[in-house]
């Protein structure tokens, strides 16, 4: 998959491509049906399969005070468009000047003249150029007028709930992380690097990776049963997330994660990515070393066999 870092540097590079324009924040299920239309007008044509999206987030650049987190970061945001079979993706800086192109603009120069673009993919609630003045009904019928079709994708529904990112980020936060899954299409996960702990884990008989995660949401503090995905493969496990107040008060927030089955060298430098497959309890002040040793067993056997369900 190419990756063009602007609509300036992609111009005629994907003359005639199906395009998908929008955020793609977690690349869940209406993200997922986006691209599926992008896709299927591409083999219709016989032409790229491509996707416009921003960085930074709109909402960060125009509503700072109020913006997201992110689901994903930039990097996982690209993989999962690559795993969807795009052949490119232009990621178009969002600043000043580009806010400020008005609607018309928008489509007569970026999408028709620089990019060439056969089909266009949009969600039904799109809107575009500056101060989002550009409706569906516009781009349909400026697209025509270039030469170019669009296609607009209605909202997508999961179990009764529609999709959206705002929706995954509020059961994320919330520990809701079995709901969320569904509408991502996967479980929620989060990739970072494994660095050094305090390694007491090893010495309760349960080693943990200390991940240093990439991203800027997380769940709330507390147990989960968790896949992580190392140098060696994908292993079930328990993670505790939080600042481990059987030790004591004042210990910072960490991500340690226990995989089942791991028997490598230390994971010490490498990268790691911890999907969260369900909650398990909060983070508790146990009484003694010994009963919090119990209930580390009785999670890892919960995690495993909670991971071991089928899920998305």
């Amino acid at each position: 998959m190419r990756v063009f870092r602007s609509i300036e540097q992609a111009r005629g590079q994907i003359a005639g491509a199906a395009l998908a324009i929008g955020n793609f924040d977690g690349v869940h299920l209406g993200h997922q049906a986006l691209l599926a239309a992008t896709l299927e007008a591409s083999k219709r044509r016989g032409t790229p399969a491509a996707a416009l999206t921003f960085e930074p987030h709109p909402g960060r650049f125009l509503s700072p005070k109020v913006a997201p987190r992110l689901l994903t970061t930039p990097g996982r945001k690209l993989e999962l468009l690559q795993e969807a079979g795009l052949d490119a993706v232009v990621v178009q800086p969002f600043d000043r000047a580009f806010a400020a192109i008005p609607a018309r603009d928008f489509v007569d120069r970026l999408l028709v003249a620089d990019l060439g673009v056969g089909d266009v993919a949009v969600g039904e609630d799109f809107t575009f150029g500056r101060g989002r003045a550009g409706r569906v009904a516009d781009l349909e019928a400026w697209l025509k007028l270039g030469g170019a079709r669009l296609v607009v994708v209605p909202k997508i529904r999961c179990e009764g709930v529609p999709v959206s990112s705002t929706r995954i980020r509020e059961l994320v936060l919330e520990g809701r992380v079995e709901a969320a899954a569904p509408l991502l299409g996967r479980p929620f996960d989060v990739d970072g690097t494994v660095v050094a702990g305090m390694g007491r884990g090893r010495t309760l008989g349960f080693p943990t990776a200390n991940v240093q995660p990439d991203s800027e949401l997380l769940p709330p503090n507390g147990v989960y049963a968790v896949t992580g995905r190392c140098p060696a493969g994908e292993f079930p496990g328990a993670a505790n997330l939080g600042r481990k107040p059987t030790f004591g008060e004042g210990a910072p927030q960490s991500l340690e994660v226990h995989l089942v089955g791991y028997g490598g060298p230390s994971l010490l430098g490498t990268r790691m990515r911890v999907a969260f497959v369900a909650r398990l309890r909060d983070e508790l002040r146990f009484p003694s070393v010994e009963a919090l040793v119990g209930q580390i067993r009785a999670d890892v056997e919960t995690a495993v066999a909670l991971v071991a369900r089928p899920h998305p």
